[in-house]
């Protein structure tokens, strides 16, 4: 592959609704430069991109995949990302690496859900972008009801550069709006327009025309005059106007046959911003792409079952080389680089050094994480501000199959959080399960499958036990005498306790007031730890007893039998027998939820939450979108997200907080007990 220098390169993210296109228009790209000799397709698990087994069993994308592509010198680093919600922190490295966006909707469909969320990545990310409006070739294809729809919900700025020649079977290619030249075909042979587009022609590019010289004061005064715009000044304004976002052009394009697929190439070497002069948030200020010393970005980490760790990175400023030794300054440890690569797909392609605004791969880093910065030196302090990764709120729990799953299991997990940061793992001792926290469903059954073939490690994947507690809601008293006699010395314990409930959070308390000596006073802190030691498995539902005080009133000892084990069995058993004549309850957590969807369907999430036994506080207002402010119980949202995501079409989500715990309702506990005694039954 040929040295490019930084005006050069093209770093641009493909983003869209999952189906929409993307990675089948990055293996055309590849196909068109000649960088392959076949086109793949993602029905056949035979693209570039796609070469995870994962990917090719499910014939979608799950991770981003780089396809450097060689054009009208230039090179275009296309980042394919997935569109499938689940794996949105791959959209969110993707567009870290990018300084532009192609976002793909198909003409037939139109805009989906995740259209829109791919619109709002790229505006998070300040990314100028293009739309390209796939799969022309598609039988009910409408470029022109597409454009509408864009322009109705993006604005007005969003118009079209090219318009297609016929659609469905009979597409063959598209018109240049700012030649007036039709092209045809795979090649984009040249030719003039269709007569019977002539007017569809004139109406595009006026809105074009209008466009652009909204965005330049000097265009506009001729425009408003009616005055022919000079070639020269349209173009110029108009790469300045994409550049700004203020314009984002539409093309057509079918990446299967080729048509329209050359001038979307053309127009992103031409008017999409080169990495120069870009700005980088840092955790303290910005740094701009260009000459200076060494910074660059890691914005994903990898394994490769035949080359190891492959830690991709940006390089924001200056030039890396593979004897730069750089400083992680995460890590305060100096790396040592070796060789440099470019990725295309699952392959590795090595260079001498990578520019400022490139993008490339390091082999066999020991100490790099994803999110880690580079730079010259120990003695800088400049850090690349951290990724906005969403949280992760689908909760499964792992259950390894074997012993020897459990003694590999915690380092499985490790490797895997290190190649996918919304991935979380914790081991909660309430229920002393492994939990691992995903975006969705879809991820969790990924993981679980990874971890299987890449580790070795089989695991069942279940719905987490919920943490209940237990507690009592009025006063009881409870006796109890231990006696045994073996043979020898016996053992004797008498206690007679109190119980009663306490408020919510109080937890567990104490007290004595045994009187007369009946329970000496060396016994009294056996009796304290047998009943804490009985807490941790209520007799209820075996789960934790909490807010509930026990006050020792009286027992009896034996001069020669009593010990401090025999008086913590008897208060053991006291504290059963008594828990469940003081009218035991369970407590189950309740968490807030902070829900952001579109405002059109706040009223379905709202019925959908009264549904799960929530409670909403407030509905806030944000532009086109909505926050939710609710509560409800854990219990009833444990698989929130796929459903909110089915409500919103893919653009509904959500934050969770543990917040208090709170009484189960009588008809609820009746079915939880139930649920939780065929459980113990079927472990048994």
């Amino acid at each position: 592959m040929n040295a490019y220098t930084s005006d050069q390169l093209r770093n641009v993210v493909l983003m869209g609704h999952s189906g929409s296109g993307k990675t089948i228009l990055g293996e055309a790209m590849l196909f068109a430069s000649g960088a392959i000799n076949r086109l793949g397709r993602v029905e056949d698990g035979n693209t570039v991109a796609d070469f995870d087994e994962e990917e090719r069993r499910r014939t979608y994308s799950i991770s981003l995949s780089m396809l450097p592509v060689e054009w009208n010198g230039h090179r275009i680093n296309a980042i394919d990302t997935p569109g499938y919600v689940d794996f949105v922190g791959e959209v969110v490295s993707g567009a870290a690496a990018a300084d532009a966006a192609v976002i793909t909707v198909d003409a037939a469909a139109g805009i989906e859900g995740g259209t829109e969320v791919a619109w709002e990545m790229a505006d998070a990310n300040s990314l100028p972008r293009f739309v390209a409006i796939t799969r022309m070739d598609r039988e009910f294809a409408d470029f022109d009801r597409v454009l509408g729809s864009l322009r109705d919900r993006f604005g007005m700025g969003v118009v079209p550069l090219t318009i297609p020649i016929g659609s469905g079977e009979s597409f063959e290619g598209v018109v240049d709006l700012v030649s007036g030249q039709a092209r045809i075909g795979a090649d984009g042979t040249p030719g003039d327009a269709p007569a019977d587009l002539a007017d569809a022609i004139e109406a595009a590019r006026e809105q074009l025309i209008e466009s652009i010289a909204e965005t330049d004061d000097e265009l506009l005064e001729l425009y408003l005059e009616g005055e022919e715009l000079p070639g020269d000044r349209v173009a110029e304004a108009l790469a300045a106007a994409v550049a700004s976002g203020d314009v984002v052009p539409v093309l057509a394009v079918c990446s299967v046959t080729g048509a329209g697929l050359r001038p979307l190439m053309n127009e992103i070497v031409r008017l999409l911003p080169s990495p120069l002069g870009r700005e980088h948030d840092l955790a303290e200020g910005s740094v701009v792409t260009g000459d200076g010393d060494v910074v660059a970005h890691v914005f994903k980490t990898t394994a490769d079952p035949f080359v190891g760790r492959l830690t991709f990175m940006k390089v924001l400023r200056g030039t890396l080389t593979p004897t730069s030794n750089p400083h992680n300054v995460q890590r305060r440890t100096t790396e040592r680089l070796g060789h440099l690569y470019l990725q295309q797909g699952k392959d590795q392609i090595e260079v001498p050094e990578l520019v400022a605004g490139d993008i490339g791969v390091a082999a066999k880093l020991t100490e790099t994480m994803t999110g880690d910065t580079f730079v010259a030196s120990a003695d800088s302090t400049v850090e690349v501000a951290s990724m906005p990764f969403p949280e992760a709120t689908f909760r499964s729990a792992l259950h390894p199959r074997t012993k020897a799953d459990v003694d590999k299991l915690s380092s499985a997990l490790q490797r895997l959080v290190e190649q996918d940061p919304t991935i979380q793992v914790m081991r909660t001792q309430d229920t002393g399960e492994t939990i691992m926290s995903t975006i969705g469903d879809a991820q969790a059954n990924i993981a679980a499958s990874r971890l299987n073939e890449n580790y070795g490690v089989e695991v069942d994947v279940t719905i987490p036990l919920v943490p209940y507690r237990e507690t009592v809601t009025t006063k009881a008293n409870a006796e109890y005498r231990h006696r045994k006699q073996t043979g020898g010395h016996g053992q004797y314990g008498h206690v007679v306790i109190e119980i009663e409930p306490m408020e919510r959070g109080a937890g567990f308390s104490f007290e004595q007031k045994v009187v007369g000596g009946n329970v000496p006073k060396q016994f009294i802190p056996a009796v304290e730890k047998g009943l804490v030691e009985q807490l941790p498995d209520g007799p209820l539902a075996h789960s934790p007893i909490v807010d509930m005080r026990v006050t020792l009133l009286d027992g009896s000892s034996h001069s020669v039998d009593s010990s401090e084990m025999a008086f913590k069995l008897a208060a053991s058993q006291a504290l059963k027998q008594g828990f469940l004549d003081a009218r035991p309850i369970l407590l189950e957590p309740i968490v807030k939820l902070t829900i952001r969807v579109p405002g059109d369907r706040v009223g379905d999430v709202m019925g959908d939450l009264n549904s799960r036994r929530g409670q909403v506080h407030g509905v806030e207002p944000v532009g086109d979108v909505s926050i939710v402010q609710a509560e409800a119980p854990l219990a009833e949202i444990q698989r929130y997200g796929p459903d909110l995501r089915a409500m919103t079409n893919g653009r509904g989500t959500f934050t969770v907080e543990v917040d208090r715990y709170a009484e189960v309702p009588a008809h609820v506990q009746d079915q939880v007990l139930k649920q939780l005694e065929e459980l113990a039954a079927a472990e048994a």
